[in-house]
């Protein structure tokens, strides 16, 4: 067999489905896709689609494993939280050994306004692996901007859903909601739990869609919200053409990108059920994190590798990364938390 007949028999299953076949498994194969995200969902919709054969995978995460993520973000096991790896590096090494076939690109980073753009720089489709609305909105706003479509999904409890967003042919997130939720005012998997399994089911239907759109089959994706509680055994598919036609929607129909334009969404967040506080600062100093365990090892615990430092001083955990982004633990109030990053970091 040639090598590309080696690499197609490794999609068999999914070529002998007739929808997809071999010519959709060869745009699978050249296709693109930012996985933004890589907790609970994200880690399962890029499992499944590196599976699938997609050729390159973007991930982007902020966050660092602890061992409480091993319930329900599959890619994950003890030894990841015990090397202290960043999600989207420990993602990218397992999914390397999943499929050496395709190119796995791990992306360290806080997704903003600013650097977007450049996350979604040649991909075909973004699926959704966050947690949070202000980023999600944000996706919105780039998707409509650049005409790549996303992937909606969330979950909280045993309930979840999920919608496909195809600019100017589908209802976008703001038709739905005209802005995010207020902080605290929604709950979270920290406060309200969630069901292992809903995880799966919601993941697996956003990579469903994902995949008919790098196949080509944009007539096959589902054009409703899909809500979905597997406790009380309940589904719902709710149309929002009307949505759509209406054309009130201020980001389809007058292009406001309120989240794009850096008009919405905050640089600083506190994370709910961890009592922490992340920090964020738009000049993007880059930070030598050799250097600042050499400055902090006299003053607690501190460990160090290329892509994160933690360090325990007195009732407080840092967690910093080399763009100057840290994560302060043991407070929820922003003013502590600057307060510590300026005594133990810098200005």
């Amino acid at each position: 067999m040639t090598s590309s007949e080696t690499s197609l028999s490794r999609y068999a299953r999914q070529t002998c489905y007739a929808p997809i076949g071999t010519a959709g498994q060869q745009r699978i194969l050249q296709s693109r896709i930012l996985v933004c995200g890589c907790g609970a969902l994200g880690s399962v919709l890029a499992n499944t689609l590196a599976r699938s054969g997609v050729g390159h995978l973007r991930i982007v995460d902020r966050d660092f494993l602890e061992l409480n993520n091993l319930q329900r973000q599959v890619l994950y096991d003890e030894q990841d939280v015990a090397s202290g790896l960043p999600k989207a590096i420990a993602a990218a090494n397992r999914l390397r050994k999943i499929n050496s076939q395709i190119e796995i690109e791990p992306v360290v980073a806080d997704v903003d306004h600013r650097n977007i753009r450049e996350l979604v720089q040649d991909v075909d489709v973004i699926v959704d692996g966050t947690d949070n609305f202000d980023i999600r909105f944000l996706l919105n706003d780039i998707s409509l901007e650049t005409n790549i479509p996303w992937v909606y999904g969330g979950c909280i409890g045993a309930e979840g859903q999920t919608m496909t967003v195809v600019p100017s042919k589908t209802a976008c997130l703001r038709c739905l909601m005209a802005d995010a939720p207020p902080p605290g005012t929604t709950p979270t998997c920290d406060t309200a739990g969630i069901l292992g399994p809903i995880i799966n089911v919601i993941a697996s239907m956003q990579a469903a869609e994902a995949l008919k759109l790098v196949c080509g089959k944009e007539e096959a994706i589902c054009c409703d919200l899909r809500v979905i509680d597997l406790w009380d055994n309940r589904l719902k598919q709710i149309n929002l053409q009307p949505l759509l036609e209406s054309k009130s929607c201020p980001a389809c129909f007058q292009g406001e990108r309120l989240w794009l334009h850096g008009e919405r969404g905050s640089q600083t967040a506190v994370l709910c059920g961890r009592n922490a506080v992340q920090l964020s600062f738009p000049e993007r100093s880059e930070i030598s994190l050799p250097a600042l365990a050499e400055k902090l090892a006299r003053l607690g615990n501190v460990t160090v590798n290329p892509f994160l430092l933690k360090a325990t001083i007195d009732e407080f955990q840092l967690s910093v990364f080399p763009d100057g982004r840290a994560i302060i633990g043991g407070t929820e109030e922003i003013s502590v938390a600057k307060s510590v990053y300026a005594r133990y970091i810098g200005n």
